[in-house]
C-alpha cells in the first residue's frame, strides 16, 4: 500500500473512531425564547442539508430532522418550554454527530461525491439505472455511519465509475438529445433560409460535441461545458428564424423602426433621454449608460444607510446612558423597538404581492414569502422575463431588512421521480439565489439555495390545485439578532 494511502487510512479511521457513538447527556440550556431556538436549529438543518449531510450522514441526519419536527410541534402546542429546548438539545446533539460522520463521508468518498453531481448536473437523475446507482451511494455513506469502512473503501471505485457512465449517457441522451430536438425544429421552420450562418453553427457544435464525447469519455467537464454551448446555439437558431420570418416582407422603414421601438421601450423603462434622433449605437450607450448609473446610485445608497443605521444605534446608545437607564432596560426596549419593526416591515411586505403572486406569513422571528406566482418552464430551472416584476418585489423585502440571512426552498409536486425532482427544485431554488446575487440583493453568503423536491407537500398531490399549490418557492427571511 503507498505510504499517502495508508496516511488517508489513518486520518480516516482516526476520525472515525472520533464518530464512535457514545452516550452523551443532554443538558439544555436556559431557554427564555423558545421559538428563536427552534429557528436556530431548523437554519442550521438547512444549512448542513446545502453541505449534503443528509446523504453523506443519512441515519443520524434522520434523528435531527425528527428532533426538529418534535421541538416544532411542541412550539405549536405551546408546551412547557423545558420540553421544547430539550428536543433542540437532541437535535444539535445528532446534527454535531452528522456533521462528524459527514466529514468522514467526505474524507473517503471523495470522487464518488464528485461524480454523482457531475452525473445529477447532466440530467442522470431521469436515467432508468439512476435509482440503483443511488442506492449504492447511500449503502457507501449508511456503512461509514456503522464504522464499516472497508465496505466504503473497496466499493467506491465501482459506484464512482458507475456515476461516471450515468453522467455520459445523459450527456448524449438528455443534452445532446435536445440539441438534435432543437435543430430540427429550426430546420423545419427553414431555417436554412432565414437563419443559414447560425443554423450552420450550431450544427457543427453539435457533431463537434458529439466527437468530443466519443474522443474523451473522461474529460467530462468539458463535454458538458461544449454540450451546454451547444444548446444554446441550437436555440439560437430557431429563435433567429423566427424573428427572421417576422421581417419577412417588411420594408426597410419597418425593419429599422421594430428595432428602434425595442431600444426605446428599454429607454422607457428607465427613464433615460428619448434619443430616437440618433444612431442605434448611441440609443444602445444611452440605455447601458442609465443602468450603469442606476447600479452606482443603488451601491450608494445602501452604503448610506448603513451609515445611518450605524449612527442611529451609537446615538441610542449614547442616549440610554444620559438617561442612566440600566442596560437590561435598555435591551428590553430595544427588544420591544425590533418587535415593532419586524411587525410593521412584515404588514408592509405583505402589502407588496397580491395573492396570485404571494403568501407573507411570519413564522416565529422569521418571515415567509410563498412564491406561488414564480413560474419556470416545464421541468427546467430558467427564470423567464415574467417572473422579474415578482423578484423585484422580494428584492424590495429583502433590502426592507438589514442584510439578513435568507433560505430559498424549491419544491415540486410528486410527478415523476424523486431523484429528479429534488434536483430540480435545487436548481431552481439555485437560480432564484444567482438571480438576487446578480442584482446585487444581498452578498452570496447570506443566501442558501436548498432543493426539497415532493418531500414537503401543503396539499395533497392527487388533485390538480394541490399539485399547483405544491410547486413553489419559498424565500425564509431570517433577520439579523439585535
Amino acid at each position: 500500500m503507498k505510504k499517502n494511502s495508508i496516511v488517508m487510512v489513518v486520518t480516516v479511521l482516526l476520525l472515525l473512531s472520533a464518530c464512535a457513538p457514545t452516550q452523551q447527556s443532554v443538558t439544555p440550556t436556559t431557554v427564555t425564547n423558545p421559538s428563536a431556538h427552534v429557528a436556530g436549529l431548523e437554519r442550521a438543518m438547512a444549512n448542513a442539508r446545502s453541505n449534503q449531510v443528509n446523504l453523506l450522514a443519512p441515519t443520524w441526519y434522520g434523528k435531527a430532522e425528527a428532533s426538529l419536527e418534535a421541538a416544532k410541534k411542541e412550539l405549536a402546542d405551546q408546551a412547557e418550554i423545558s420540553r421544547i429546548a430539550e428536543h433542540v438539545a437532541d437535535g444539535k446533539k445528532e446534527l454535531r454527530k452528522a456533521d462528524e460522520i459527514a466529514t468522514v463521508s467526505r474524507t473517503t468518498l471523495t470522487d464518488v461525491i464528485k461524480r454523482r453531481e457531475m452525473a445529477r448536473k447532466a440530467g442522470a437523475a431521469s436515467l432508468k439505472g439512476y435509482k440503483w446507482t443511488e442506492n449504492d451511494f447511500l449503502r457507501l455513506t449508511r456503512e461509514i455511519e456503522k464504522n464499516n469502512l472497508g465496505y466504503a473503501m473497496r466499493n467506491r471505485k465501482k459506484v464512482a465509475d458507475a456515476f461516471r457512465d450515468l453522467e455520459i449517457t445523459a450527456i448524449k441522451s438528455n443534452v445532446l438529445g435536445e440539441v438534435r430536438t432543437t435543430l430540427k425544429a429550426a430546420e423545419r421552420s427553414e431555417a436554412k433560409k432565414y437563419a443559414p450562418k447560425a443554423y450552420s453553427s450550431a450544427v457543427q457544435k453539435l457533431n463537434a460535441t458529439d466527437t468530443f464525447i466519443s474522443e474523451n469519455p473522461y474529460e467530462v467537464e468539458e463535454m458538458t461545458r461544449k454540450a451546454k454551448d451547444a444548446l444554446f446555439y441550437a436555440r439560437r437558431a430557431n429563435e433567429l428564424t423566427q424573428e427572421g420570418k417576422k421581417v419577412q416582407g417588411m420594408t426597410p422603414e419597418q425593419i429599422t423602426s421594430l428595432i428602434e421601438n425595442i431600444l426605446y421601450q428599454a429607454t422607457s423603462q428607465l427613464s433615460a433621454p428619448d434619443m430616437r434622433d440618433q444612431k442605434f449605437d448611441i440609443q444602445l450607450d444611452n440605455i447601458t449608460g442609465s443602468i450603469r448609473a442606476m447600479q452606482e446610485n443603488q451601491n450608494f445608497l445602501n452604503s448610506k444607510i448603513k451609515e445611518q443605521n450605524s449612527e442611529i444605534e451609537t446615538l441610542n446608545t449614547a442616549v440610554a446612558g444620559l438617561e442612566g437607564k440600566s442596560r437590561e432596560e435598555q435591551l428590553a426596549k430595544e427588544r420591544l423597538e425590533a418587535e415593532k419593526q419586524f411587525n410593521e416591515k412584515f404588514q408592509a411586505i405583505q402589502s407588496y404581492f397580491n395573492r396570485q403572486e404571494a403568501e407573507v406569513y411570519r413564522q416565529g422571528d422569521q418571515l415567509v414569502i410563498r412564491l406561488r406566482g414564480m413560474q419556470f418552464p416545464i421541468g427546467k430551472a430558467v427564470i423567464m422575463p415574467e417572473n422579474y416584476a415578482l423578484l423585484s418585489k422580494v428584492q424590495q423585502a429583502l433590502r426592507s431588512f438589514d442584510e439578513p440571512e435568507v433560505i430559498i426552498e424549491g419544491h415540486t409536486d410528486s410527478t415523476g421521480s424523486a431523484d429528479v425532482n429534488e434536483q430540480l427544485s435545487q436548481e431552481r431554488a439555485q437560480a432564484v439565489k444567482e438571480y438576487l446575487i446578480a442584482n446585487k440583493t444581498l452578498p452570496e453568503s447570506k443566501l442558501f439555495a436548498i432543493g426539497y423536491g415532493s418531500s414537503k407537500p401543503l396539499m395533497s398531490n392527487e388533485t390538480t390545485e394541490g399539485r399547483a399549490a405544491n410547486r413553489r418557492i419559498d424565500v425564509i427571511i431570517i433577520p439579523q439578532k439585535q
